[in-house]
């Protein structure tokens, strides 16, 4: 029997207009809750790759991979994601979004009304601690 080890994820923080990029997770541990796109790292890719492929499968837009912001761990019963998170520059100024993959939704959200969706846990203040958002309300 192996034991469970955790998984390398990533993270696509969009922001373009004062409106960052969201997707409704459709499924798994934050199904229902809004976050940035992302997902697991496939073996043998890099995580600026994942970071493109992620964004183009949960969003249907094709993004340019930027710095590195910062990580974040999810731990439940049954996973433990760390997440690291990248900006992420689109390369069309609009592109209508297409909820694909797990994403159930995705759509442009202005960063003041962030605090009115269902978020994952500690979104908000990654976004905060990252100036990202300059208030947690």
């Amino acid at each position: 029997m192996t034991t469970p080890r955790p998984e390398t994820s990533v993270g696509a923080v969009v922001v373009r207009r004062d409106r960052i990029l969201l997707i409704r997770r459709g499924r798994g541990p934050a199904q229902g809750l809004w976050s940035v796109p992302g997902g697991r790292v496939e073996f043998g890719e890099t995580l600026q790759e994942a970071v493109v492929r992620e964004v183009a499968e949960e969003t249907g837009l094709d993004v340019v991979c930027g710095p590195y912001i910062g990580y974040v761990e999810r731990i439940g019963p049954h996973h433990h994601y760390v997440i690291l998170d990248f900006w992420a520059d689109p390369i069309a100024d609009e592109t209508l979004l297409v909820a694909g993959d797990d994403a159930a939704e995705a759509a442009w959200v202005p960063l003041t009304e962030l605090s009115e969706f269902a978020l994952v846990s500690g979104m908000l203040e990654f976004l905060a601690d990252h100036g990202i958002v300059s208030t947690i309300t």
